[in-house]
Protein backbone atom coordinates (compact mmCIF):
# COMPACT_ATOMS: atom_id res chain seq x y z
CA UNK A 1 0.00 0.00 0.00
CA UNK A 2 1.72 3.16 -0.65
CA UNK A 3 1.96 5.50 2.35
CA UNK A 4 0.08 8.97 2.28
CA UNK A 5 3.31 10.99 1.98
CA UNK A 6 3.46 10.20 -1.68
CA UNK A 7 -0.12 10.68 -2.56
CA UNK A 8 0.14 14.64 -1.69
CA UNK A 9 0.59 14.84 -6.13
CA UNK A 10 2.09 13.24 -9.01
CA UNK A 11 5.62 12.18 -9.80
CA UNK A 12 8.22 13.74 -10.17
CA UNK A 13 8.11 15.99 -6.85
CA UNK A 14 10.34 18.50 -5.90
CA UNK A 15 11.44 18.60 -2.42
CA UNK A 16 12.97 22.25 -1.57
CA UNK A 17 16.89 21.13 0.16
CA UNK A 18 16.26 23.19 3.45
CA UNK A 19 13.69 24.81 2.06
CA UNK A 20 13.92 27.74 -0.44
CA UNK A 21 16.64 30.64 -0.15
CA UNK A 22 15.54 33.23 -3.09
CA UNK A 23 18.72 35.25 -4.32
CA UNK A 24 17.44 38.39 -3.72
CA UNK A 25 16.28 37.61 -0.06
CA UNK A 26 18.56 39.27 2.74
CA UNK A 27 19.11 37.46 5.98
CA UNK A 28 17.49 34.76 5.34
CA UNK A 29 19.16 31.33 6.55
CA UNK A 30 18.53 27.87 5.42
CA UNK A 31 16.27 25.47 7.35
CA UNK A 32 14.40 28.56 8.97
CA UNK A 33 11.02 29.41 8.90
CA UNK A 34 11.18 32.32 6.06
CA UNK A 35 13.30 29.47 3.62
CA UNK A 36 10.63 26.99 4.39
CA UNK A 37 7.77 29.41 3.82
CA UNK A 38 9.50 30.62 0.66
CA UNK A 39 9.74 26.56 -0.77
CA UNK A 40 6.13 26.66 -0.35
CA UNK A 41 5.33 29.44 -2.29
CA UNK A 42 7.01 28.09 -5.50
CA UNK A 43 4.55 25.52 -5.04
CA UNK A 44 6.33 22.47 -3.74
CA UNK A 45 4.53 20.42 -1.97
CA UNK A 46 7.81 18.69 -0.20
CA UNK A 47 9.95 20.27 2.40
CA UNK A 48 13.24 18.49 3.06
CA UNK A 49 14.91 19.61 6.34
CA UNK A 50 17.45 18.15 9.21
CA UNK A 51 16.97 17.86 12.82
CA UNK A 52 19.05 18.69 15.56
CA UNK A 53 18.64 18.54 19.26
CA UNK A 54 19.30 22.10 21.47
CA UNK A 55 20.62 22.17 24.91
CA UNK A 56 16.69 22.08 25.92
CA UNK A 57 16.16 19.11 24.65
CA UNK A 58 13.93 20.80 21.69
CA UNK A 59 14.06 19.35 18.23
CA UNK A 60 15.39 22.21 15.71
CA UNK A 61 15.79 22.29 11.65
CA UNK A 62 19.26 22.85 11.24
CA UNK A 63 21.44 21.06 8.91
CA UNK A 64 25.19 21.22 10.44
CA UNK A 65 25.69 20.45 14.32
CA UNK A 66 27.07 24.01 14.92
CA UNK A 67 26.17 27.04 14.00
CA UNK A 68 29.40 28.73 12.17
CA UNK A 69 28.71 28.20 8.29
CA UNK A 70 25.24 29.43 9.06
CA UNK A 71 26.72 32.76 11.65
CA UNK A 72 29.71 32.61 12.47
CA UNK A 73 29.25 30.84 15.79
CA UNK A 74 31.70 27.81 16.50
CA UNK A 75 28.96 26.81 18.70
CA UNK A 76 27.34 23.34 18.69
CA UNK A 77 23.61 23.61 18.16
CA UNK A 78 23.31 21.00 21.53
CA UNK A 79 25.30 23.16 23.18
CA UNK A 80 22.82 26.60 23.14
CA UNK A 81 19.51 26.98 24.64
CA UNK A 82 16.75 27.15 22.47
CA UNK A 83 16.09 31.03 23.51
CA UNK A 84 19.43 31.45 22.68
CA UNK A 85 19.30 30.19 19.52
CA UNK A 86 15.63 31.76 18.61
CA UNK A 87 17.44 35.20 19.12
CA UNK A 88 20.42 34.01 17.45
CA UNK A 89 17.95 33.02 14.06
CA UNK A 90 15.14 36.06 14.61
CA UNK A 91 17.37 38.20 12.29
CA UNK A 92 17.91 34.79 9.51
CA UNK A 93 14.39 33.96 9.05
CA UNK A 94 13.73 32.53 12.34
CA UNK A 95 14.26 29.49 14.27
CA UNK A 96 12.37 26.39 12.72
CA UNK A 97 11.23 24.22 15.72
CA UNK A 98 9.88 20.78 14.46
CA UNK A 99 6.38 20.92 16.76
CA UNK A 100 5.73 24.66 15.01
CA UNK A 101 6.98 24.11 12.08
CA UNK A 102 4.40 21.19 11.72
CA UNK A 103 1.77 22.85 12.62
CA UNK A 104 2.48 26.14 10.41
CA UNK A 105 2.57 24.35 7.38
CA UNK A 106 -0.33 21.81 7.60
CA UNK A 107 -0.87 21.02 4.16
CA UNK A 108 2.90 20.51 3.64
CA UNK A 109 4.87 17.14 3.34
CA UNK A 110 8.22 16.69 5.57
CA UNK A 111 11.45 14.95 4.86
CA UNK A 112 13.28 14.84 7.89
CA UNK A 113 16.52 14.02 8.10
CA UNK A 114 18.16 12.70 11.74
CA UNK A 115 21.16 14.24 11.85
CA UNK A 116 22.44 12.32 15.33
CA UNK A 117 21.54 10.05 17.43
CA UNK A 118 20.64 12.27 20.41
CA UNK A 119 17.75 13.24 18.54
CA UNK A 120 16.40 10.30 17.16
CA UNK A 121 13.84 8.96 19.24
CA UNK A 122 12.35 12.38 19.90
CA UNK A 123 11.58 13.15 16.47
CA UNK A 124 10.13 10.00 15.95
CA UNK A 125 8.03 11.12 18.95
CA UNK A 126 6.77 14.04 17.66
CA UNK A 127 6.16 13.47 14.09
CA UNK A 128 3.88 10.43 15.46
CA UNK A 129 0.63 12.08 14.73
CA UNK A 130 1.59 13.67 11.79
CA UNK A 131 3.15 10.89 10.19
CA UNK A 132 0.81 10.46 7.04
CA UNK A 133 2.81 13.49 5.81
CA UNK A 134 6.22 12.91 7.08
CA UNK A 135 9.45 10.79 5.57
CA UNK A 136 12.23 10.17 8.28
CA UNK A 137 15.23 9.37 6.69
CA UNK A 138 19.22 9.55 8.00
CA UNK A 139 22.44 8.32 6.38
CA UNK A 140 22.75 5.65 9.71
CA UNK A 141 20.28 3.35 9.57
CA UNK A 142 20.18 2.20 13.27
CA UNK A 143 19.28 6.04 13.72
CA UNK A 144 16.49 5.73 11.09
CA UNK A 145 15.32 3.00 12.81
CA UNK A 146 15.35 4.44 16.44
CA UNK A 147 12.65 7.00 15.41
CA UNK A 148 10.63 4.68 13.12
CA UNK A 149 10.20 2.95 16.21
CA UNK A 150 9.58 5.76 18.40
CA UNK A 151 6.70 6.78 16.40
CA UNK A 152 5.47 3.19 15.60
CA UNK A 153 5.00 3.20 19.58
CA UNK A 154 2.85 6.30 19.87
CA UNK A 155 0.90 4.91 16.56
CA UNK A 156 2.31 6.61 13.88
CA UNK A 157 4.01 4.92 10.96
CA UNK A 158 6.08 7.49 9.28
CA UNK A 159 7.80 6.88 5.27
CA UNK A 160 11.13 6.01 5.13
CA UNK A 161 14.49 6.32 2.70
CA UNK A 162 17.63 4.01 2.97
CA UNK A 163 20.29 5.14 4.96
CA UNK A 164 23.73 4.55 3.87
CA UNK A 165 24.39 0.92 4.90
CA UNK A 166 21.22 -0.30 3.34
CA UNK A 167 21.97 1.23 -0.15
CA UNK A 168 25.54 -0.10 0.37
CA UNK A 169 23.90 -3.53 0.31
CA UNK A 170 21.38 -2.85 -2.33
CA UNK A 171 24.52 -1.61 -4.99
CA UNK A 172 27.01 -4.70 -3.72
CA UNK A 173 24.05 -6.97 -4.58
CA UNK A 174 23.67 -5.41 -7.64
CA UNK A 175 26.76 -5.44 -8.84
CA UNK A 176 27.20 -9.29 -8.03
CA UNK A 177 23.70 -9.33 -10.07
CA UNK A 178 22.07 -11.01 -7.37
CA UNK A 179 18.45 -8.76 -8.14
CA UNK A 180 16.54 -10.94 -5.24
CA UNK A 181 19.42 -10.43 -2.76
CA UNK A 182 19.11 -6.61 -3.44
CA UNK A 183 15.29 -6.29 -3.24
CA UNK A 184 15.32 -8.19 -0.20
CA UNK A 185 17.56 -5.30 1.23
CA UNK A 186 15.01 -2.91 0.47
CA UNK A 187 12.57 -4.32 2.62
CA UNK A 188 10.96 -1.53 4.60
CA UNK A 189 11.89 1.35 2.95
CA UNK A 190 9.18 3.57 0.42
CA UNK A 191 12.38 5.57 -1.28
CA UNK A 192 15.75 5.78 -2.57
CA UNK A 193 17.20 9.02 -1.70
CA UNK A 194 20.56 9.22 -3.66
CA UNK A 195 23.04 11.20 -5.62
CA UNK A 196 23.66 10.44 -9.01
CA UNK A 197 27.53 10.11 -8.18
CA UNK A 198 29.31 9.54 -5.27
CA UNK A 199 33.36 10.30 -5.27
CA UNK A 200 33.10 9.96 -9.40
CA UNK A 201 31.18 6.64 -8.52
CA UNK A 202 27.47 6.31 -10.78
CA UNK A 203 24.99 5.09 -8.04
CA UNK A 204 21.78 6.01 -10.12
CA UNK A 205 21.45 4.08 -13.13
CA UNK A 206 18.79 1.68 -15.37
CA UNK A 207 19.53 -1.43 -12.94
CA UNK A 208 18.58 0.56 -9.64
CA UNK A 209 15.69 2.21 -11.03
CA UNK A 210 14.03 -1.01 -12.86
CA UNK A 211 14.79 -2.46 -8.92
CA UNK A 212 13.23 0.38 -6.95
CA UNK A 213 9.95 0.39 -9.45
CA UNK A 214 9.32 -3.38 -9.64
CA UNK A 215 9.32 -3.08 -5.46
CA UNK A 216 7.05 0.21 -5.82
CA UNK A 217 9.91 2.27 -3.93
CA UNK A 218 10.69 5.41 -5.48
CA UNK A 219 13.99 6.59 -6.46
CA UNK A 220 15.24 10.92 -5.20
CA UNK A 221 18.53 12.38 -6.55
CA UNK A 222 20.26 15.19 -4.54
CA UNK A 223 21.19 17.69 -4.84
CA UNK A 224 20.33 18.90 -8.47
CA UNK A 225 20.46 22.72 -9.33
CA UNK A 226 21.00 22.70 -12.63
CA UNK A 227 17.50 23.13 -14.82
CA UNK A 228 18.88 20.52 -17.49
CA UNK A 229 19.84 18.34 -14.94
CA UNK A 230 16.93 18.31 -13.49
CA UNK A 231 15.11 17.86 -16.88
CA UNK A 232 17.23 15.08 -17.71
CA UNK A 233 16.59 13.01 -14.35
CA UNK A 234 13.19 13.30 -14.93
CA UNK A 235 13.62 12.39 -18.46
CA UNK A 236 15.19 8.87 -17.31
CA UNK A 237 12.50 8.38 -15.13
CA UNK A 238 13.73 9.52 -11.41
CA UNK A 239 10.59 10.16 -9.25
CA UNK A 240 12.24 12.99 -7.31
CA UNK A 241 14.60 16.18 -7.28
CA UNK A 242 15.94 17.71 -4.05
CA UNK A 243 17.26 21.16 -4.90
CA UNK A 244 18.08 24.15 -2.99
CA UNK A 245 16.07 25.72 -6.94
CA UNK A 246 12.36 25.21 -5.52
CA UNK A 247 11.71 27.50 -8.15
CA UNK A 248 13.69 25.88 -11.05
CA UNK A 249 12.40 22.74 -10.07
CA UNK A 250 8.71 23.47 -9.74
CA UNK A 251 9.63 24.98 -13.62
CA UNK A 252 11.09 21.48 -14.59
CA UNK A 253 8.35 19.70 -13.44
CA UNK A 254 5.45 21.69 -15.00
CA UNK A 255 7.67 21.19 -18.14
CA UNK A 256 7.45 17.60 -17.41
CA UNK A 257 3.43 17.07 -16.97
Amino acid sequence: MTHPWFLGEATPRILAHRGFVPSDSENVAENSVAALAAGRATGTLYLESDCHLTADGDVVLFHDDDLRRVTGDPRRVADIRTRELTDIMSTRGGLAVLPDVLQAFPDARFNLDVKADAVAHQVGTLVAREAHRVLLTSFSDRRREVALAAARSQGGEPATSAGARTLAGVLAALAARLPRLAARRLDGVDALQIPERHRGIPILSRRLLDLAHARGIEVHVWTVNDPDAMTRLIGVGVDGIVTDRADLGAAARAKSL
